[in-house]
Protein backbone atom coordinates (compact mmCIF):
# COMPACT_ATOMS: atom_id res chain seq x y z
CA UNK A 1 0.00 0.00 0.00
CA UNK A 2 1.27 3.43 -0.97
CA UNK A 3 1.82 6.43 1.71
CA UNK A 4 -1.93 8.14 0.57
CA UNK A 5 -3.30 4.41 1.86
CA UNK A 6 -4.03 3.50 -2.00
CA UNK A 7 -3.57 0.43 -3.03
CA UNK A 8 -0.42 -0.30 -5.26
CA UNK A 9 -2.04 -3.84 -7.13
CA UNK A 10 -5.54 -4.07 -8.41
CA UNK A 11 -6.95 -7.10 -7.49
CA UNK A 12 -8.82 -9.32 -9.89
CA UNK A 13 -11.08 -9.49 -7.32
CA UNK A 14 -12.00 -6.36 -7.01
CA UNK A 15 -15.68 -5.67 -8.94
CA UNK A 16 -16.00 -1.62 -8.10
CA UNK A 17 -13.34 1.13 -7.69
CA UNK A 18 -13.70 4.75 -7.69
CA UNK A 19 -10.72 6.15 -8.26
CA UNK A 20 -9.60 9.52 -6.85
CA UNK A 21 -12.80 10.18 -6.47
CA UNK A 22 -13.71 14.68 -5.51
CA UNK A 23 -16.93 16.50 -4.58
CA UNK A 24 -16.94 20.09 -3.81
CA UNK A 25 -19.99 21.91 -3.23
CA UNK A 26 -18.86 25.31 -3.65
CA UNK A 27 -15.60 26.15 -1.82
CA UNK A 28 -16.23 23.11 0.98
CA UNK A 29 -14.38 19.51 -0.41
CA UNK A 30 -16.43 16.75 0.57
CA UNK A 31 -14.36 14.36 -0.77
CA UNK A 32 -10.62 14.76 -1.42
CA UNK A 33 -9.40 12.51 -4.01
CA UNK A 34 -10.61 9.31 -2.47
CA UNK A 35 -9.55 5.75 -4.21
CA UNK A 36 -12.17 3.33 -2.87
CA UNK A 37 -12.30 -0.06 -3.25
CA UNK A 38 -15.29 -3.22 -3.42
CA UNK A 39 -14.58 -6.55 -3.48
CA UNK A 40 -16.75 -9.21 -5.47
CA UNK A 41 -18.89 -11.24 -2.99
CA UNK A 42 -18.00 -9.73 0.39
CA UNK A 43 -18.74 -7.16 2.66
CA UNK A 44 -16.87 -4.09 1.92
CA UNK A 45 -17.59 -2.21 5.23
CA UNK A 46 -16.57 1.91 5.14
CA UNK A 47 -17.14 3.75 8.70
CA UNK A 48 -15.91 7.35 9.38
CA UNK A 49 -17.46 10.13 11.48
CA UNK A 50 -20.32 12.03 10.02
CA UNK A 51 -19.23 14.26 7.67
CA UNK A 52 -16.21 11.96 6.70
CA UNK A 53 -17.43 11.52 3.12
CA UNK A 54 -19.27 7.86 3.20
CA UNK A 55 -22.86 9.11 2.06
CA UNK A 56 -21.52 11.46 -0.63
CA UNK A 57 -19.02 8.61 -1.82
CA UNK A 58 -22.44 6.42 -1.57
CA UNK A 59 -24.45 8.84 -3.27
CA UNK A 60 -21.65 9.05 -6.36
CA UNK A 61 -21.54 4.83 -6.97
CA UNK A 62 -25.32 5.19 -6.77
CA UNK A 63 -25.93 8.11 -9.51
CA UNK A 64 -27.44 10.58 -6.92
CA UNK A 65 -24.37 12.79 -7.02
CA UNK A 66 -21.82 13.55 -9.69
CA UNK A 67 -17.75 13.76 -8.77
CA UNK A 68 -16.23 17.10 -9.53
CA UNK A 69 -13.35 14.55 -10.65
CA UNK A 70 -12.07 10.83 -10.55
CA UNK A 71 -13.66 7.88 -12.34
CA UNK A 72 -15.78 4.94 -11.75
CA UNK A 73 -14.38 1.47 -12.59
CA UNK A 74 -16.69 -1.73 -12.91
CA UNK A 75 -15.10 -5.07 -13.53
CA UNK A 76 -11.51 -2.69 -14.19
CA UNK A 77 -13.74 -0.51 -17.43
CA UNK A 78 -15.09 2.97 -16.45
CA UNK A 79 -18.21 3.75 -16.61
CA UNK A 80 -20.43 6.71 -16.59
CA UNK A 81 -23.34 6.86 -13.97
CA UNK A 82 -25.16 9.94 -13.83
CA UNK A 83 -28.64 8.78 -12.53
CA UNK A 84 -29.88 6.44 -9.96
CA UNK A 85 -31.26 4.51 -12.96
CA UNK A 86 -27.76 4.72 -14.86
CA UNK A 87 -26.56 3.12 -11.50
CA UNK A 88 -29.95 -0.13 -11.22
CA UNK A 89 -28.64 -0.44 -15.05
CA UNK A 90 -25.36 -1.84 -13.88
CA UNK A 91 -26.48 -3.42 -11.31
CA UNK A 92 -26.01 -1.09 -8.38
CA UNK A 93 -28.66 -0.37 -5.69
CA UNK A 94 -28.61 1.56 -2.53
CA UNK A 95 -30.70 1.16 0.62
CA UNK A 96 -31.02 4.96 2.10
CA UNK A 97 -29.96 5.75 5.97
CA UNK A 98 -33.26 8.21 5.92
CA UNK A 99 -36.32 6.56 4.91
CA UNK A 100 -37.47 7.72 1.05
CA UNK A 101 -41.26 5.93 1.45
CA UNK A 102 -44.90 6.81 0.75
CA UNK A 103 -46.39 6.82 4.41
CA UNK A 104 -50.10 7.15 2.31
CA UNK A 105 -49.56 4.22 0.57
CA UNK A 106 -49.20 0.41 0.99
CA UNK A 107 -46.54 -1.47 1.74
CA UNK A 108 -47.00 -3.11 -1.56
CA UNK A 109 -47.59 -0.05 -3.47
CA UNK A 110 -44.32 1.33 -2.31
CA UNK A 111 -42.03 -1.69 -2.91
CA UNK A 112 -43.25 -1.58 -6.72
CA UNK A 113 -43.53 2.35 -7.44
CA UNK A 114 -41.94 3.43 -9.74
CA UNK A 115 -41.37 0.00 -11.62
CA UNK A 116 -45.23 -1.39 -11.46
CA UNK A 117 -45.87 -5.06 -12.07
CA UNK A 118 -48.97 -4.97 -15.44
CA UNK A 119 -51.36 -7.05 -16.94
CA UNK A 120 -52.10 -5.26 -20.01
CA UNK A 121 -52.84 -1.22 -19.06
CA UNK A 122 -53.75 -2.31 -15.72
CA UNK A 123 -51.45 -2.79 -12.59
CA UNK A 124 -51.35 -6.27 -11.57
CA UNK A 125 -52.09 -5.57 -7.30
CA UNK A 126 -52.59 -9.33 -6.97
CA UNK A 127 -48.95 -10.35 -8.40
CA UNK A 128 -47.72 -7.14 -6.78
CA UNK A 129 -48.92 -8.28 -3.29
CA UNK A 130 -47.52 -11.99 -3.92
CA UNK A 131 -44.17 -10.69 -4.70
CA UNK A 132 -44.18 -8.34 -1.35
CA UNK A 133 -45.41 -11.23 0.83
CA UNK A 134 -42.17 -13.35 -1.09
CA UNK A 135 -39.82 -10.68 -0.30
CA UNK A 136 -41.06 -10.19 3.39
CA UNK A 137 -40.61 -13.41 4.09
CA UNK A 138 -36.93 -13.64 3.31
CA UNK A 139 -36.73 -10.95 5.84
CA UNK A 140 -38.65 -13.00 8.72
CA UNK A 141 -41.72 -10.95 8.22
CA UNK A 142 -45.59 -11.87 8.55
CA UNK A 143 -46.75 -8.31 7.62
CA UNK A 144 -50.01 -7.68 5.09
CA UNK A 145 -48.56 -6.26 2.23
CA UNK A 146 -52.16 -4.28 2.03
CA UNK A 147 -50.60 -2.41 5.19
CA UNK A 148 -50.37 1.38 5.24
CA UNK A 149 -46.69 1.97 5.94
CA UNK A 150 -47.55 5.08 7.38
CA UNK A 151 -49.28 3.13 10.21
CA UNK A 152 -46.06 0.74 11.01
CA UNK A 153 -43.30 1.19 13.75
CA UNK A 154 -40.14 2.67 12.30
CA UNK A 155 -38.10 -0.68 12.18
CA UNK A 156 -40.41 -2.00 10.18
CA UNK A 157 -40.11 0.67 7.73
CA UNK A 158 -36.88 0.24 7.70
CA UNK A 159 -37.54 -3.56 6.58
CA UNK A 160 -39.90 -2.37 3.59
CA UNK A 161 -36.81 -0.28 2.75
CA UNK A 162 -34.63 -2.71 2.61
CA UNK A 163 -37.03 -4.99 0.74
CA UNK A 164 -37.53 -2.30 -2.11
CA UNK A 165 -34.23 -2.82 -3.09
CA UNK A 166 -33.37 -6.53 -3.02
CA UNK A 167 -36.46 -7.42 -5.65
CA UNK A 168 -34.02 -5.63 -7.79
CA UNK A 169 -31.62 -7.71 -9.60
CA UNK A 170 -28.77 -6.42 -8.29
CA UNK A 171 -25.01 -6.93 -8.11
CA UNK A 172 -23.79 -4.44 -5.97
CA UNK A 173 -25.82 -3.33 -2.91
CA UNK A 174 -25.09 -0.45 -1.03
CA UNK A 175 -26.68 -0.21 2.78
CA UNK A 176 -25.96 3.02 4.59
CA UNK A 177 -27.04 2.06 8.20
CA UNK A 178 -29.55 -0.76 7.31
CA UNK A 179 -29.85 -1.60 11.11
CA UNK A 180 -30.17 1.79 13.21
CA UNK A 181 -33.44 0.88 13.71
CA UNK A 182 -34.02 -2.97 13.89
CA UNK A 183 -34.36 -5.05 17.10
CA UNK A 184 -31.36 -7.79 17.44
CA UNK A 185 -33.64 -10.68 15.93
CA UNK A 186 -34.14 -8.44 12.69
CA UNK A 187 -30.58 -7.80 12.59
CA UNK A 188 -29.54 -11.57 12.57
CA UNK A 189 -32.51 -12.07 9.76
CA UNK A 190 -31.09 -9.35 7.56
CA UNK A 191 -27.18 -10.92 8.44
CA UNK A 192 -28.75 -14.22 7.20
CA UNK A 193 -29.99 -13.01 3.79
CA UNK A 194 -26.63 -10.60 3.35
CA UNK A 195 -24.96 -14.31 4.04
CA UNK A 196 -27.20 -15.89 1.17
CA UNK A 197 -26.56 -12.52 -1.23
CA UNK A 198 -22.54 -12.76 -0.51
CA UNK A 199 -22.86 -16.76 -1.48
CA UNK A 200 -24.69 -15.63 -5.05
CA UNK A 201 -21.74 -13.54 -5.52
CA UNK A 202 -23.04 -10.45 -4.59
CA UNK A 203 -20.78 -7.38 -3.08
CA UNK A 204 -21.95 -5.65 -0.26
CA UNK A 205 -20.68 -2.08 0.60
CA UNK A 206 -22.05 -1.28 4.30
CA UNK A 207 -21.96 1.52 6.22
CA UNK A 208 -22.28 1.32 9.94
CA UNK A 209 -21.65 3.27 13.16
CA UNK A 210 -21.81 -0.20 15.18
CA UNK A 211 -18.79 -1.15 15.74
CA UNK A 212 -19.94 -4.66 17.16
CA UNK A 213 -21.88 -5.43 14.30
CA UNK A 214 -19.33 -4.27 11.38
CA UNK A 215 -17.01 -6.59 12.36
CA UNK A 216 -19.11 -9.41 12.70
CA UNK A 217 -19.89 -9.69 9.16
CA UNK A 218 -17.42 -7.45 7.38
CA UNK A 219 -14.75 -8.59 5.01
CA UNK A 220 -12.86 -5.72 4.41
CA UNK A 221 -12.85 -2.01 6.24
CA UNK A 222 -12.56 1.91 4.34
CA UNK A 223 -12.13 4.32 6.59
CA UNK A 224 -12.11 7.83 5.77
CA UNK A 225 -11.92 11.03 8.00
CA UNK A 226 -12.86 14.85 7.15
CA UNK A 227 -13.31 13.90 3.14
CA UNK A 228 -9.81 11.43 2.37
CA UNK A 229 -8.67 7.90 3.14
CA UNK A 230 -7.00 7.13 6.46
CA UNK A 231 -6.94 3.27 6.17
CA UNK A 232 -7.82 0.21 3.92
CA UNK A 233 -7.39 -3.39 5.84
CA UNK A 234 -8.77 -6.46 5.73
CA UNK A 235 -11.51 -6.60 8.66
CA UNK A 236 -8.84 -10.06 10.38
CA UNK A 237 -6.04 -7.78 10.32
CA UNK A 238 -8.14 -5.16 12.76
CA UNK A 239 -9.71 -5.01 16.55
CA UNK A 240 -12.29 -2.26 17.36
CA UNK A 241 -10.23 -0.15 19.17
CA UNK A 242 -7.71 -0.03 16.11
CA UNK A 243 -10.88 1.31 13.40
CA UNK A 244 -11.65 3.72 16.25
CA UNK A 245 -8.20 5.34 16.59
CA UNK A 246 -8.84 5.84 12.74
CA UNK A 247 -11.85 7.34 12.67
CA UNK A 248 -11.43 9.87 15.57
CA UNK A 249 -7.93 10.24 16.49
CA UNK A 250 -8.30 8.99 20.26
CA UNK A 251 -8.54 5.99 22.48
CA UNK A 252 -11.86 4.59 22.67
CA UNK A 253 -11.68 4.22 26.25
CA UNK A 254 -12.01 7.98 26.85
CA UNK A 255 -15.66 8.26 24.38
CA UNK A 256 -17.65 7.40 27.10
CA UNK A 257 -15.83 8.79 30.21
CA UNK A 258 -19.02 9.74 32.70
CA UNK A 259 -17.81 11.05 36.19
CA UNK A 260 -20.92 10.86 38.44
CA UNK A 261 -21.66 14.17 40.08
CA UNK A 262 -23.78 15.00 42.59
CA UNK A 263 -27.42 13.45 43.23
CA UNK A 264 -30.14 16.09 44.17
CA UNK A 265 -34.05 15.94 44.94
CA UNK A 266 -36.35 14.09 42.72
CA UNK A 267 -37.35 15.81 39.23
CA UNK A 268 -39.60 13.24 37.66
CA UNK A 269 -41.90 11.06 39.35
CA UNK A 270 -43.81 8.56 37.98
CA UNK A 271 -46.46 5.92 39.46
CA UNK A 272 -48.57 3.22 37.95
CA UNK A 273 -48.09 4.90 34.81
CA UNK A 274 -50.21 2.45 31.81
CA UNK A 275 -50.87 2.77 28.18
CA UNK A 276 -54.11 0.65 26.77
CA UNK A 277 -52.88 -1.05 23.51
CA UNK A 278 -55.15 -3.17 21.30
CA UNK A 279 -53.54 -6.55 22.76
CA UNK A 280 -52.04 -5.75 25.83
CA UNK A 281 -50.83 -2.66 27.61
CA UNK A 282 -47.58 -1.05 25.90
CA UNK A 283 -46.95 0.08 29.31
CA UNK A 284 -48.30 -1.60 32.32
CA UNK A 285 -47.98 -0.12 35.95
CA UNK A 286 -44.31 1.59 34.97
CA UNK A 287 -43.33 3.51 38.12
CA UNK A 288 -40.08 5.23 38.14
CA UNK A 289 -38.17 8.38 39.37
CA UNK A 290 -35.61 11.03 38.34
CA UNK A 291 -33.40 13.02 40.43
CA UNK A 292 -31.46 16.00 39.61
CA UNK A 293 -27.60 15.75 38.58
CA UNK A 294 -28.54 11.83 37.52
CA UNK A 295 -28.26 10.02 34.19
CA UNK A 296 -30.78 7.44 33.82
CA UNK A 297 -30.96 4.70 31.19
CA UNK A 298 -34.05 2.65 29.55
CA UNK A 299 -32.89 -0.51 27.60
CA UNK A 300 -35.03 -2.78 26.54
CA UNK A 301 -35.74 -4.77 23.56
CA UNK A 302 -38.44 -3.40 20.23
CA UNK A 303 -41.09 -3.83 21.45
CA UNK A 304 -40.50 -3.67 24.69
CA UNK A 305 -42.94 -0.04 25.63
CA UNK A 306 -39.80 2.43 25.96
CA UNK A 307 -41.27 4.54 23.39
CA UNK A 308 -44.48 4.34 24.17
CA UNK A 309 -43.88 5.44 27.78
CA UNK A 310 -41.62 8.21 26.48
CA UNK A 311 -44.51 9.76 24.79
CA UNK A 312 -47.17 8.91 27.24
CA UNK A 313 -45.02 10.64 29.69
CA UNK A 314 -44.82 13.64 27.05
CA UNK A 315 -48.41 13.60 26.27
CA UNK A 316 -48.48 12.63 23.23
CA UNK A 317 -50.02 9.05 23.58
CA UNK A 318 -53.31 8.56 26.10
CA UNK A 319 -52.45 6.67 29.79
CA UNK A 320 -53.44 6.52 32.93
CA UNK A 321 -51.72 6.47 36.02
CA UNK A 322 -49.59 9.88 37.71
CA UNK A 323 -46.40 12.32 36.42
CA UNK A 324 -45.35 14.36 38.80
CA UNK A 325 -42.52 16.89 38.05
CA UNK A 326 -40.79 18.87 41.19
CA UNK A 327 -42.97 17.24 43.60
CA UNK A 328 -46.12 18.84 41.76
CA UNK A 329 -49.31 16.81 39.86
CA UNK A 330 -49.33 17.32 36.43
CA UNK A 331 -52.93 16.23 36.01
CA UNK A 332 -53.31 17.82 32.17
CA UNK A 333 -51.78 15.08 29.74
CA UNK A 334 -51.02 17.39 26.97
CA UNK A 335 -47.89 18.28 25.55
CA UNK A 336 -48.47 21.82 26.49
CA UNK A 337 -49.43 21.02 29.92
CA UNK A 338 -46.01 18.36 30.22
CA UNK A 339 -43.68 21.13 28.77
CA UNK A 340 -44.86 23.83 30.70
CA UNK A 341 -44.06 21.61 33.93
CA UNK A 342 -40.81 20.94 32.59
CA UNK A 343 -40.23 18.18 30.27
CA UNK A 344 -38.65 17.90 26.80
CA UNK A 345 -38.43 15.04 24.25
CA UNK A 346 -36.09 14.17 21.39
CA UNK A 347 -37.92 11.79 19.54
CA UNK A 348 -36.42 8.87 17.92
CA UNK A 349 -37.31 9.23 14.60
CA UNK A 350 -35.08 12.94 13.91
CA UNK A 351 -36.44 12.98 10.32
CA UNK A 352 -40.30 12.45 10.77
CA UNK A 353 -40.77 13.99 14.07
CA UNK A 354 -37.76 16.01 15.65
CA UNK A 355 -37.43 18.07 12.10
CA UNK A 356 -39.03 20.37 9.72
CA UNK A 357 -36.88 19.44 6.67
CA UNK A 358 -38.04 22.16 4.58
CA UNK A 359 -36.82 24.82 7.51
CA UNK A 360 -33.47 26.43 8.33
CA UNK A 361 -31.52 25.27 10.89
CA UNK A 362 -32.39 28.68 12.49
CA UNK A 363 -36.33 27.91 12.22
CA UNK A 364 -35.66 24.20 13.56
CA UNK A 365 -34.17 25.55 17.11
CA UNK A 366 -36.76 28.28 17.40
CA UNK A 367 -39.57 26.66 16.48
CA UNK A 368 -41.28 25.59 20.33
CA UNK A 369 -40.05 29.35 21.23
CA UNK A 370 -40.57 31.24 18.46
CA UNK A 371 -43.97 32.67 20.72
CA UNK A 372 -41.66 33.85 23.19
CA UNK A 373 -39.38 35.77 20.87
CA UNK A 374 -41.83 37.99 19.64
CA UNK A 375 -42.35 41.75 20.26
CA UNK A 376 -45.96 42.76 20.21
CA UNK A 377 -47.16 39.99 17.83
CA UNK A 378 -43.66 40.35 15.02
CA UNK A 379 -41.21 38.41 15.02
CA UNK A 380 -37.52 39.67 16.08
CA UNK A 381 -35.09 38.85 13.58
CA UNK A 382 -32.21 40.27 15.12
CA UNK A 383 -32.98 38.72 18.86
CA UNK A 384 -34.22 35.01 17.08
CA UNK A 385 -30.47 34.77 15.20
CA UNK A 386 -28.57 35.65 18.80
CA UNK A 387 -30.63 33.11 20.63
CA UNK A 388 -30.08 30.46 17.98
CA UNK A 389 -26.29 31.18 17.42
CA UNK A 390 -25.82 30.66 21.08
CA UNK A 391 -27.53 27.50 20.80
CA UNK A 392 -25.36 26.40 18.31
CA UNK A 393 -21.96 27.56 20.21
CA UNK A 394 -23.25 26.24 23.40
CA UNK A 395 -23.60 22.38 21.45
CA UNK A 396 -20.88 22.73 18.93
CA UNK A 397 -23.52 22.27 16.15
CA UNK A 398 -20.99 22.51 13.08
CA UNK A 399 -23.23 24.35 10.69
CA UNK A 400 -23.02 26.07 6.84
CA UNK A 401 -24.92 29.12 8.47
CA UNK A 402 -28.22 29.33 10.33
CA UNK A 403 -29.77 30.05 7.33
CA UNK A 404 -28.89 26.31 5.92
CA UNK A 405 -31.14 23.55 4.96
CA UNK A 406 -31.58 21.22 8.04
CA UNK A 407 -31.03 18.53 6.04
CA UNK A 408 -27.70 19.74 4.67
CA UNK A 409 -26.24 18.74 7.93
CA UNK A 410 -24.88 15.86 9.09
CA UNK A 411 -27.26 13.00 11.19
CA UNK A 412 -24.92 13.95 14.23
CA UNK A 413 -25.38 17.87 13.94
CA UNK A 414 -28.91 17.55 13.23
CA UNK A 415 -29.73 15.53 16.22
CA UNK A 416 -28.24 18.00 18.07
CA UNK A 417 -30.21 20.81 16.87
CA UNK A 418 -33.33 19.07 17.87
CA UNK A 419 -31.81 18.97 21.56
CA UNK A 420 -31.31 22.45 21.18
CA UNK A 421 -34.41 23.12 20.64
CA UNK A 422 -36.10 21.10 23.39
CA UNK A 423 -33.59 22.84 25.77
CA UNK A 424 -34.88 26.23 25.03
CA UNK A 425 -38.09 25.41 25.99
CA UNK A 426 -35.82 25.39 29.81
CA UNK A 427 -36.99 21.71 30.75
CA UNK A 428 -36.65 20.29 33.92
CA UNK A 429 -35.80 16.50 32.40
CA UNK A 430 -34.75 15.87 29.15
CA UNK A 431 -36.37 12.87 27.40
CA UNK A 432 -33.68 11.33 25.17
CA UNK A 433 -35.40 8.85 22.76
CA UNK A 434 -32.27 6.64 21.10
CA UNK A 435 -30.07 10.01 21.29
CA UNK A 436 -27.23 8.60 19.62
CA UNK A 437 -29.35 6.42 16.74
CA UNK A 438 -27.31 6.71 13.53
CA UNK A 439 -24.68 9.01 14.57
CA UNK A 440 -21.03 8.19 14.48
CA UNK A 441 -18.83 7.39 17.40
CA UNK A 442 -17.19 10.79 17.61
CA UNK A 443 -20.70 12.44 17.73
CA UNK A 444 -22.16 9.85 19.95
CA UNK A 445 -18.67 11.18 22.18
CA UNK A 446 -20.00 14.59 22.07
CA UNK A 447 -23.69 13.58 22.90
CA UNK A 448 -22.80 11.38 25.86
CA UNK A 449 -20.76 14.79 26.81
CA UNK A 450 -23.68 17.41 27.10
CA UNK A 451 -25.91 14.85 28.60
CA UNK A 452 -23.10 14.52 31.46
CA UNK A 453 -22.99 18.27 31.64
CA UNK A 454 -26.67 18.97 31.57
CA UNK A 455 -26.68 16.35 34.84
CA UNK A 456 -23.49 18.15 36.54
CA UNK A 457 -25.75 21.30 35.59
CA UNK A 458 -28.60 20.32 37.62
CA UNK A 459 -30.99 18.25 34.75
CA UNK A 460 -32.86 15.43 35.14
CA UNK A 461 -31.65 12.88 31.89
CA UNK A 462 -33.82 9.74 31.20
CA UNK A 463 -32.69 8.55 27.69
CA UNK A 464 -33.53 5.03 25.78
CA UNK A 465 -31.10 2.93 23.95
CA UNK A 466 -30.30 -0.16 23.17
CA UNK A 467 -26.88 -0.72 22.64
CA UNK A 468 -25.67 -2.58 25.85
CA UNK A 469 -21.94 -0.55 25.61
CA UNK A 470 -23.67 2.74 25.57
CA UNK A 471 -26.00 2.53 28.43
CA UNK A 472 -23.87 1.14 30.76
CA UNK A 473 -20.94 3.47 29.94
CA UNK A 474 -23.48 6.71 29.95
CA UNK A 475 -26.22 5.93 32.70
CA UNK A 476 -25.93 6.48 36.28
CA UNK A 477 -28.44 3.56 36.71
CA UNK A 478 -29.89 1.67 34.03
CA UNK A 479 -34.49 0.22 33.65
CA UNK A 480 -34.72 -2.57 31.88
CA UNK A 481 -37.93 -2.71 30.17
CA UNK A 482 -39.60 -6.08 28.96
CA UNK A 483 -43.11 -6.60 27.57
CA UNK A 484 -43.96 -2.79 29.13
CA UNK A 485 -43.14 -3.49 32.47
CA UNK A 486 -39.62 -2.46 34.47
CA UNK A 487 -38.51 -5.94 35.34
CA UNK A 488 -35.00 -4.44 36.77
CA UNK A 489 -33.25 -1.90 38.23
CA UNK A 490 -29.24 -1.78 37.82
CA UNK A 491 -26.30 -0.25 38.89
CA UNK A 492 -23.21 0.07 40.19
CA UNK A 493 -21.47 -3.70 39.71
CA UNK A 494 -24.56 -5.38 38.99
CA UNK A 495 -24.68 -3.64 36.25
CA UNK A 496 -23.53 -5.81 33.23
CA UNK A 497 -24.20 -7.21 29.97
CA UNK A 498 -25.85 -10.25 31.28
CA UNK A 499 -28.08 -8.64 33.62
CA UNK A 500 -29.03 -6.74 30.95
CA UNK A 501 -29.97 -8.98 28.80
CA UNK A 502 -31.36 -11.73 30.87
CA UNK A 503 -34.08 -8.79 32.34
CA UNK A 504 -34.96 -7.97 29.07
CA UNK A 505 -36.13 -11.47 28.59
CA UNK A 506 -38.97 -10.71 30.49
CA UNK A 507 -39.02 -14.18 32.03
CA UNK A 508 -38.52 -14.40 36.20
CA UNK A 509 -36.98 -17.54 35.68
CA UNK A 510 -33.88 -15.86 34.11
CA UNK A 511 -33.28 -13.74 37.19
CA UNK A 512 -30.78 -15.94 38.51
CA UNK A 513 -28.36 -15.37 35.49
CA UNK A 514 -28.39 -11.75 36.96
CA UNK A 515 -27.47 -12.40 40.35
CA UNK A 516 -26.99 -9.06 42.66
CA UNK A 517 -29.26 -7.39 40.33
CA UNK A 518 -32.62 -6.17 41.50
CA UNK A 519 -34.76 -8.20 39.38
CA UNK A 520 -38.25 -7.36 39.78
CA UNK A 521 -41.10 -10.12 39.50
CA UNK A 522 -43.42 -10.49 36.37
CA UNK A 523 -46.46 -12.27 35.73
CA UNK A 524 -45.98 -15.80 35.47
CA UNK A 525 -48.19 -16.28 32.52
CA UNK A 526 -45.43 -14.31 30.71
CA UNK A 527 -43.15 -15.85 28.25
CA UNK A 528 -40.00 -14.26 27.07
CA UNK A 529 -40.19 -11.18 24.41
Amino acid sequence: MSADGVPDVVSDDIVLRAVDVTKAYGGVRALKGVTFEAYRGKVNVLVGENGAGKSTLMKILAGAEQPSSGEILLDGRAVSVTSPRDAIAHGIGIIHQELSLFPNMSIAENLFAGRELRRGRFVDHAAQRRRSTEVLARLGQDLDPDTLVGDLPIGKQQLVEIARVLLEDVRILIMDEPTSALSNHEVDVLFTVMADLRRDDVTIIYISHKLDEFRRIGDYVTVLRDGSLVAHEAMTGTDTAWIVRQMVGQDPAALFARSAGEIGDVLLEVSDLTVTGPVRDLVSGVSLEVRAGEVVGIYGLMGAGRTELFEALMGTRPSTGEVSVRGRVVRESTVRARQAAGLALVPEDRQRDGLVQTMSVSDNVLLSTIGTLARQGLLARGLERSVASEKVRDLSIKIPGLGAPVTSLSGGNQQKVVLARALLTEPVVLLLDEPTRGVDVGAKSQIAEIMSDLAEAGYGVLFISSELAEVMAMADRVLVMARGRISAELSGDALTEEALVAASASDAVLSAATAGADILPTPATEVPA
